[in-house]
């Protein structure tokens, strides 16, 4: 009977191939079969060795290469298959990132599966451009929204913005609009600092500071491209904020 391999829920980190754990770094050096997403650049992808199959499974909105529940029949018949499979993903795995339902579809399928944490987008992009998510002067709460999803326009964000509080959202360039209404609307002040953090860690980071009523306007005046995490909250104006890109050329 032909042995099963393992499936690995890997992190890849905001971008950087230095900002992988070692564990990650290892698994992605050693895999016979590497199904990645979009996030995921050349410079990772690099440390593969020369005979791993590289699967592409990119998702861009409104064109996805593959539907979430083929990914998911595809890691666990290459695991049947006796391959040990490596899911490359960009941040971390359970944050936004799908790993929750590709392992239970792996457990479900009798396959052996494991998670490698990552550096989230939000924890890389905060430290990149110098935004600390809680500060004892300024946030005590952090919270983490998805802004492209089924029924935005429902869901009940009452709280998570505010007065010693932060908000990270992912996937919200595109409803820039819906997003700041969203909030005025539910009782956000209009002058409320925020920042829009694009292409996090990486050589053409951009960090776009505002107010939140001039948020959609920000977003299109600069033309904002994904990868880019949204970041509402008064830490965002804080003054060690502009320490960031300092911090982060210094780090090259």
């Amino acid at each position: 009977m032909q042995q099963v391999g393992t499936i690995f829920l890997v992190g890849a980190g905001p971008g950087p191939a230095d900002l992988l754990t070692l564990r990650a770094a290892r698994l992605i050096e050693r895999a016979e079969v590497i199904v990645h997403d979009g996030l995921v650049g050349a410079e990772i992808l690099a440390l593969a060795r020369p005979d791993a199959r590289l699967i592409s499974v990119a998702k861009r909105r409104a064109r996805h290469t593959l539907p979430q529940a083929e990914i998911n029949a595809l890691l666990v018949r290459e695991a049947r298959a006796g391959h040990d499979v490596v899911r490359l993903k960009g941040g971390d795995p359970f944050i936004f990132g799908r790993g929750g339902e590709e392992a239970e579809a792996a457990r479900a399928a009798g396959v052996p599966v494991a998670v490698v944490p990552g550096i989230s987008a939000a924890n890389g992009a905060a430290a990149a451009s110098g935004i600390a998510l809680t500060h004892r002067d300024a946030s005590s709460i952090v919270s983490f929204v998805a802004g492209q999803c089924k029924g935005l326009a429902e869901q009940d964000w009452s709280g998570l913005a505010g007065k010693g509080r932060t908000l990270v959202i992912y996937m919200g360039v595109s409803t820039a609009p819906q997003i700041a209404e969203k909030l005025m609307a539910d009782g956000l002040a209009p002058e409320m600092p925020v920042a829009v953090i694009e292409n996090a860690a990486r050589p053409e980071m951009r960090v776009l500071r505002g107010l939140l009523a001039a948020l959609p306007d920000l977003v299109e005046r600069e033309a904002v491209k994904s990868p880019a995490l949204i970041v509402i909250g008064e830490v965002t104006a804080r003054e060690d904020a502009a320490l960031g890109a300092v911090a982060q050329e210094a780090a090259r």
